[in-house]
């Protein structure tokens, strides 16, 4: 018996083109004002932190995709009540992500790599089981890349020294972050 869904092909060709239109006004289409700024200061600090214009870009468009893919995924129903627990506990997980690193820049030298890290792997480890039988491997890349460059413990002490060179990225990041948590969107 032929399994075909014409549904599921609509799907599938979604992804597939928002995956390759992943640039700022395919952004501005799917991600508000708010969220683009704070894409837009990661990539203007990963750029300057690693020196590589070329990887920051990388990083930036791998998140779009991977945030674009789950809002398709999302919008079409095709999470199961078990995996739509996972999202919850992801949100709730990411929403602490925000706030302890909203609070880590509000209070000097509060500042811990182990714990904002360790956030953040927990988040990428979320986001893996959640998505595991509903995108590719190299999805699945994408999310390891992403994670795996924002929870770099060197990285975080940079980003997070208040003396540092990186201050004016993270008050803007942390400005947005708060943003998005006032209008309940993390």
């Amino acid at each position: 018996m032929e399994s075909f869904s014409s549904k599921d092909m609509a799907m599938q060709a979604q992804k597939k083109i928002l995956s390759h239109m992943a640039n700022k006004s395919m952004v501005q289409m799917f991600i508000d004002d708010t969220s683009s700024e704070i894409l837009d200061e990661l990539y203007r600090f990963s750029k300057e932190y690693s020196g590589n214009r070329a990887e920051a870009q990388k990083v930036v468009k791998d998140l779009i995709k991977i945030a674009v893919k789950i809002g398709v995924l999302f919008r079409h129903n095709r999470f199961s009540p078990e995996e739509m627990r996972l999202a919850q506990d992801f949100k709730k997980k990411l929403h602490q992500g925000a706030m302890t690193a909203i609070s880590f820049y509000e209070v000097e030298f509060t500042f811990d790599k182990t714990v904002m890290s360790e956030l953040l792997t927990g988040c990428r480890d979320l986001l893996l089981k959640l998505v595991d039988s509903h995108l590719t491997p190299k999805s699945h890349g994408r999310i390891n890349h992403v994670f795996n460059h924002y929870s770099d413990p060197e990285l975080l002490t940079q980003l997070f020294n208040p003396n540092g060179p990186f201050k004016n990225n993270l008050n803007k990041i942390c400005t947005g972050l708060n943003e998005l948590i006032e209008e309940g969107k993390l």
